[in-house]
């Protein structure tokens, strides 16, 4: 473990200590849940944006045209 020490505003430490209190946990656990999710959000964005730029519409395309073309089974039709 390492030690990270932050200034927060007082609204923030606030909030966070009565959610920490409601929920049974430390504001420290609390903080490094917060800054994981936050970071796993961050990556999965630069993810699917790689991916995004590796797209090619002609494969997209031909993708579509393997697709059968018949009626949506009943009730999952489009409005």
């Amino acid at each position: 473990m390492s030690t990270l020490s932050l200034r927060l505003p007082q609204s923030i430490h606030h909030n966070a200590k009565l959610y920490a209190q409601r929920e049974g946990i430390s504001v420290n656990q609390l903080a490094a849940t917060a800054l994981a999710e936050k970071l796993a959000a961050l990556a999965a964005e630069d993810y699917i944006t790689q991916r995004g730029q590796r797209a090619s519409a002609q494969e997209f395309a031909a993708a579509l045209a393997l697709v059968p073309d018949v009626p949506a089974v009943t009730g999952d039709a489009l409005p």
